[in-house]
């Protein structure tokens, strides 16, 4: 597993770009709703494995592993819980099969749906399910662990004493959050951010938010109050719901490689998609970067 300072200096020498949506597609490769991701994933791999290799192709650097809710609390619901170390390692080995050439991210992320993960009293709940997912994706030979969408700090917090806890390397820490860079609690996310840095977070940023001509500016906002590395993954704008009960997102590729464009020219080192966005999108912010 890299460290936080092997990961930095990749990011250094021009490692920039991550991957796009994962639930969004397999919802259009066929994927029921309302099934657990994972281990549907688990039962149906070529579509994971067909997209995490068409993100590789259009120049995705950093690939999310589809473990984004296998946390025994979750899998608990599905009668999988005693299984999530396995189901971890597992599905961190399938996305190192599918891209070998890129960098595999544990991917961990908020509770909240299973337990109230912003209650102190909750804090040894929340380290003691990431534990047990971050010693399988160990196990399945990540090369770093990312919390995304989380809510609530003490989430972040969770993860990060998790991580040390299980020896874990490089972590990166993404907050969905409003455009005016607060949380949807109404909480500043900078100081919040810049706590994650100075503990050690190898990046840190925003994701599931939609892309739109505000998206830069919180870049902008977000860059004055970090020094380090600074994450950029929103979604392709706001969804609408059609008949099939299956989200749309209305932005096309290249309007949203123009605004990922800015972002990186507002400070933003690592760039990629949240919901709606496809490897065509990743292309596009790889030709525009290339230009």
């Amino acid at each position: 597993m890299l460290s936080t300072a092997e990961f930095q200096q990749m990011i250094q020498e021009g490692l920039c770009l991550l991957d796009g949506a994962t639930g969004s597609n397999l919802r259009l490769a066929g994927m029921p709703k309302g099934v657990s991701t994972e281990l549907w994933v688990l039962e149906n791999p070529e579509p994971l494995v067909s997209l995490q290799r068409a993100y590789a192709q259009a120049g995705s650097r950093i690939i999310y592993a589809p473990t984004f809710q296998a946390q025994p609390i979750a899998l608990k619901a599905h009668g999988m819980d005693h299984h999530t170390e396995r189901i971890n390692a597992s599905l961190a080995a399938l996305s190192r099969s599918a891209a070998p050439d890129c960098l595999i991210a544990g991917d961990l992320t908020t509770l909240a749906a299973y337990c109230d993960s912003w209650d102190p009293e909750n804090f040894d709940l929340l380290v003691e399910n990431y534990r047990r997912q971050i010693r399988g994706l160990l196990d399945g030979g990540v090369d770093l662990l990312v919390g995304e969408t989380l809510l609530y700090p003490q989430e972040a917090e969770a993860i990060f004493t998790a991580a040390e806890l299980e020896g874990a390397g490089a972590s990166m820490y993404t907050f969905t959050m409003q455009a005016d860079g607060s949380l949807f609690s109404g909480a500043p996310v900078g100081p919040i951010l810049r706590e994650l840095e100075k503990a050690g977070a190898a990046a840190v940023g925003f994701n599931c938010v939609a892309a739109d001509e505000m998206t830069p500016a919180l870049v902008s906002r977000l860059r004055r109050e970090l020094k380090g590395p600074l994450i950029c993954k929103p979604n392709a704008g706001n969804p609408v719901i059609n008949a099939q009960g299956i989200a749309e997102y209305p932005m096309e590729a290249e309007e949203f490689s123009r605004i990922l464009l800015q972002c990186r020219e507002n400070g933003a080192q690592l760039l990629g998609g949240c919901c709606g966005t496809t490897p065509d999108f990743l292309a596009a912010i790889h030709r525009a970067l290339s230009a």
